[in-house]
């Protein structure tokens, strides 16, 4: 039986930054992330700064929920790759013949769980039940590690099989290569009424459309239908849109950095989409509740603007009043770019839609690496039911926010350059860490050390 609209609430469920995380530049195509790459960060401060974003939320009546990092580094993959020894052996032998390797395998991307998986909420599926598929990130090597550890965390904290539906990856080949939610949207009138799901790919794997040439597409339609096929979705559900190849060209690495939506709302850069007007009509077409567009020119805001500030890869929530209104949390580099700022102040807050409040976060840790607010958190649109269902302890709350706090106090390093990541203490502290870690989510065991 379908519950009452009221009780269905978004949920943003936020990445805890690991303690390894460091800016490697790994992420071709992530203009931040090369151009910070080698620099000393504070895994310390990025934690925190996470943790105090995901609580002004929680605070402001927005449900919050908390996913953990993954295990790293990864010394299953260096042994899989042919080093052996000890850990310390393993780490000091990749550190003298594979550095970029050890970087990999150390990485803290999991933070971004906004590429952990593609859901669809119990409304919009057939069976009634909230889909789940993990995506195999299979286009860069220190990505394509995470999509195991991610499908245990998901099965572990949505275990109820009446209410949740898990899938496998896809497989893991450039023809279905999936980034997950980062290029997937939302669009319906109220959280619990049915929803039109826009898939925004970079590529066909077999078609001969334009393509990016400076940077990879990351998402190919192939991947998108899939997923739809996957979770249910009918033809009238779904929108699939080709992602501009000039916005890749430019830095744009996901949809989610040049567009965000939430209810009836697009908030869109003009380049986008390929086809931009295709697209909006596809969507008046399929959606119950009329969209509501906004549309920020290259005029305004340049495509090196929107990338350096990430302005679209805001987070974009419904206030918890019901009043119909929304807050765009957007990083604190809105705020230092002239012509940006002068756009959130003019063109949303002063326009015509139901963007009425504009919060400014600081997350410069994971900015430095490519990530913004949106980077930040995978949006799971549950019912009082299915959120009462849940396992384990991750609707953050004033007790479990102060006892992830004091955990990053207790195990993080508040300096790490990429020379550090070969030190076998670092790799104990964190094995030490994770292990704490799933005892305060009461999520069980979910790391491989922790199933041997």
């Amino acid at each position: 039986m379908k519950e009452a609209m009221s009780d269905v609430r978004e949920v943003n469920f936020d990445g805890l930054v690991g303690p390894t995380h460091n800016y490697a530049g790994l992420a071709h195509g992530n203009v931040a992330s090369m151009r910070h790459g080698g620099l000393e960060s504070n895994p310390r401060e990025a934690a925190l700064q996470g943790l105090a974003k995901m609580k002004a939320l929680q605070e402001a009546g927005f449900a919050q929920g908390v996913l953990p990092p993954q295990q790293r580094p990864d010394l299953g993959a260096l042994r899989d790759l042919g080093f052996s020894g000890s850990n310390a052996q393993v780490l000091e032998r990749a550190a003298r013949e594979a550095p970029q390797i050890l970087r990999a395998v150390c990485s803290a991307s999991s933070m971004w769980t906004a590429n952990a998986a593609t859901v669809t909420p119990s409304r919009d599926a057939g069976d009634g039940r909230v889909h789940f598929t993990p995506a195999n990130l299979q286009s860069s090597f220190h990505r394509f590690l995470e999509p195991q550890t991610t499908g245990r965390v998901l099965a572990a904290i949505f275990r109820d099989g009446a209410r949740f539906a898990h899938h496998p990856a896809l497989p893991a080949t450039p023809a279905f290569s999936d980034e997950g939610a980062a290029n997937h949207t939302r669009l319906c009138g109220d959280h619990g009424e049915p929803g039109v799901h826009l898939y925004v790919y970079g590529r066909q794997a077999f078609g001969g459309q334009q393509q990016p040439r400076r940077f990879p597409a990351r998402q190919t339609l192939e991947a998108s239908q899939a997923i739809a096929r996957q979770h249910g979705l009918r033809d009238a559900q779904a929108v699939f849109a080709q992602q501009h190849p000039d916005a890749i060209d430019a830095g744009v690495f996901h949809n989610d950095v040049i567009a965000v939506g939430n209810g009836p709302v697009l908030l869109y850069h003009e380049m986008a989409f390929l086809e931009e007007e295709k697209t909006l009509e596809e969507l008046r077409a399929r959606m119950a509740t009329p969209l509501i567009p906004v549309r920020v020119p290259t005029q305004a805001v340049s495509l090196d603007d929107a990338v350096s500030s990430y302005l679209f890869n805001s987070q974009l929530l419904s206030d918890p009043d019901g009043s119909g209104a929304m807050t765009l949390v957007v990083p604190g580099e809105c705020q230092e770019n002239e012509a940006v700022w002068r756009v959130v102040q003019d063109l949303l807050l002063g326009g015509n839609n139901p963007i009425n409040d504009v919060v400014v976060k600081d997350v410069k840790q994971s900015m430095r690496n490519g990530g913004g607010p949106a980077c930040l958190r995978l949006r799971v649109v549950l019912s009082e039911a299915e959120r009462s269902g849940l396992t384990g302890r991750v609707l953050l709350d004033d007790g479990l926010h102060g006892d992830l706090a004091a955990w990053v106090e207790k195990h993080y390093r508040d300096r790490l350059t990429p020379e550090d990541l070969a030190d076998p203490q670092l790799a104990e502290e964190t094995l030490a860490a994770l292990d704490e870690l799933t005892r305060i989510l009461e999520v069980g065991s979910v790391y491989p050390f922790q199933l041997g």
